[in-house]
C-alpha cells in the first residue's frame, strides 16, 4: 500500500458538514513515511487527478487501492495539529504531489542497499 491511513467521506465525516478525506496516520517506514511530505490531518483532494469529492469512505479507499505505482496526490495542508478535528486554510492547497516519482526510485536504492550488503556479508 501507499503507507497511510483515510478517514472521512460522505457516510463517515471526520469533520461535521465535511465529508472530505483526510490522512488520519502514516505509517511508520511505509512509502509515505519514507517520502516525508504527506503529514498526518492532510486533507486529499485528488488521486491521480481524480477529485475525492462527494465519496463513500470505502469508495475513497478503492481508488487508492486501484491508484497503480505511479500515484499523484493533491492534497491541503492542515493549519496546525491539534486535538480533535484538524483545521485547515482555504488557500493552503499544494501542487500535485507525486508520491510514486520519489517513493519508487528510493525504494529500489534500498532494495539495491540491501541486495550489496548481503552479496558482501557472504564473501566475508
Amino acid at each position: 500500500g501507499l503507507g497511510f491511513n483515510i478517514v472521512g467521506g460522505t457516510d463517515q465525516q471526520y469533520i461535521s458538514n465535511d465529508s472530505s478525506i483526510y490522512v488520519s496516520r502514516i505509517k511508520k517506514d511505509g512509502a509515505a513515511y519514507l517520502d516525508g511530505r504527506l503529514q498526518e490531518g492532510d486533507k486529499i483532494l485528488a488521486v491521480n487527478g481524480k477529485a475525492l469529492k462527494d465519496l463513500r469512505h470505502k469508495d475513497a479507499v478503492e481508488l487508492f487501492r486501484n491508484a497503480g505505482c505511479d500515484v499523484s496526490l493533491r492534497i491541503q495542508r492542515r493549519l496546525q495539529p491539534q486535538n480533535g478535528p484538524v483545521g485547515h486554510r482555504g488557500d493552503g492547497e499544494s501542487g500535485g504531489l507525486p508520491l510514486a516519482a520519489v517513493l519508487v526510485p528510493g525504494l529500489a536504492l534500498a532494495a539495491a542497499a540491501v541486495w550489496i550488503l548481503l552479496r558482501y556479508r557472504q564473501r566475508m
